[in-house]
């Protein structure tokens, strides 16, 4: 069993905080895709917490000079790597097998406008990764109650209960730094990727992912 009170109830954490910072809920038709695609969506998930340690190193090595950076970024990369581990254990106690996965369009279009200057460069950077801990934060809400329902995944579904702590802090932190290294306000920036992030939510997708939108069928892995 993963490190940490997994096989415990946990209370739910309020993250009504983020529900009113992000522009959408995520749709029930790609909750009822995630009931019967359990497989991908753990495998993307592990992907996920990868890309997530990656990114933090990433702007670690990139921004040698911000010492806040370094200490907040140092600590979600370590919890990172060990929820990476985690989501590992949990496919490989439902038969699911790690492999390669395409990645989806989520990421990618969100840091599609990210300034090419600094220090837009850096602030921007933050933002989007505020956002998708965030988006993240409430799929594991939305996830955790249906899979608690179902003796196969409640152990999955407390543990994603148990991720929401971690993962609004990692939310939290992103968007203090992007404020602490802006030269003005965040607002309008915030506003703008959240929008993005809403047309990806809302948008049909094809690819049935983490981060993906409203599902179309038959889903391409």
């Amino acid at each position: 069993m993963p490190a940490g009170p997994i096989g415990e109830e946990v209370a739910m954490t309020n993250i009504s905080h983020i529900e009113e910072f992000l522009g959408c809920a995520t749709p029930k038709e790609w909750l009822a895709a995630a009931e019967v695609n359990l497989g991908v969506l753990l495998i993307d998930h592990a992907h996920c917490e990868k890309k997530a340690a990656s990114t933090a190193l990433s702007l670690m090595s990139r921004y040698v000079d911000r010492k806040e950076l370094l200490a907040k970024l140092s600590q979600l990369a370590r919890e990172e790597l060990l929820h990476f581990e985690q989501v590992l254990e949990m496919m490989g106690g439902l038969g699911v097998e790690f492999t390669h996965l395409t990645a989806s369009r989520y990421a990618k279009l969100l840091r599609k406008d990210i300034s090419t200057s600094e220090p837009m460069r850096l602030v921007d950077t933050l933002i989007v990764g505020g956002i998708i801990e965030a988006r993240s934060c409430e799929r594991f809400s939305v996830l955790a109650p249906q899979l608690l329902e179902n003796e196969n995944t409640e152990e999955l579904g407390r543990y994603y209960r148990f991720l929401l702590k971690s993962e609004s802090r990692h939310f939290e932190d992103y968007l203090a730094l992007a404020r602490l290294y802006s030269p003005e306000s965040i607002d309008g920036r915030v506003e703008y990727f959240l929008a993005v992030e809403k047309q990806l939510i809302e948008g049909k997708d094809d690819e049935f992912r983490f981060h993906s939108g409203v599902p179309v069928a038959p889903f391409n892995q």
